[in-house]
């Protein structure tokens, strides 16, 4: 029961940031992105990423709901919804999109959390056709921590710039506005490794649960 619910908070988050993040970009107007861009082309480019970001942001919990996990139909379905209508093509318009910023920080914090969102998505997609669920679930929460983070880099910004008001002389609306512009690739590059330390934690820990589990079960037996 708690780990449905907690799912199902998780879903949540994910449609409220989701609406909050595409909510700019609805009346496709340049002048309302939120990051600069050099031109149409590349606005149309984060245009398609943001979207198809949302397509797997919002289905990515219903994978992990055992209600549906057990239907497997279903799962299948959303599954590959994810991959192939929100993770693919996503993560291949961020690569453009983040060389086309031409900042380094932008490039980092997206090239390399797209490059591995393909490969955790294809890992967890052969696991699951060799029918190893363990690893196929492993790699898909590895895959989903990096679609989370749209949601993480957002959280961070704010506290990055709680974290330099002590040191800061002038604090004005105009002034945190500007930083928080800033810090948003900063909190891309940051947001990505905080999201796949914390998953490969859990994973650990159900890994470590599972052992005990099987050694006490043979101790039994």
């Amino acid at each position: 029961m708690k780990v449905r619910r907690r799912i199902w908070l998780l879903f949540m988050v994910a449609a409220v940031f989701g609406a909050v993040l595409v909510g700019p970009y609805l009346g496709l107007d340049i002048d309302d992105s939120r990051l600069d861009v050099s031109g149409r082309p590349h606005y149309y480019l984060l245009v398609a990423h943001i979207f198809t970001a949302l397509v797997a942001l919002v289905l990515g919990p219903l994978q992990f709901i055992p209600a549906i996990r057990t239907r497997g139909r279903v799962h299948r379905t959303i599954g590959r919804c994810y991959l192939l209508a929100g993770v693919l093509p996503s993560a291949l318009a961020a690569v453009p999109v983040a060389l086309l910023s031409g900042r380094l920080i932008t490039q980092i914090g997206l090239v390399i959390p797209a490059v591995l969102w393909l490969i955790t998505g294809r890992l967890a997609f052969r696991a699951a056709r060799r029918r190893d669920f363990v690893r196929h679930r492993n790699w898909m929460m590895r895959n989903y921590a990096l679609t989370f983070l749209a949601v993480t880099s957002r959280v961070l910004v704010p506290l990055l710039l709680l974290a330099q008001v002590p040191f800061s002389d002038t604090v004005s609306a105009g002034s945190i506005g500007a930083g928080a512009q800033s810090m948003i690739p900063i909190g891309q590059a940051l947001g990505w490794i905080v999201n796949l330390v914390v998953v490969e934690i859990l994973i650990r820990r159900r890994g470590a649960r599972r052992a005990h589990a099987a050694t006490t079960d043979a101790v039994r037996s």
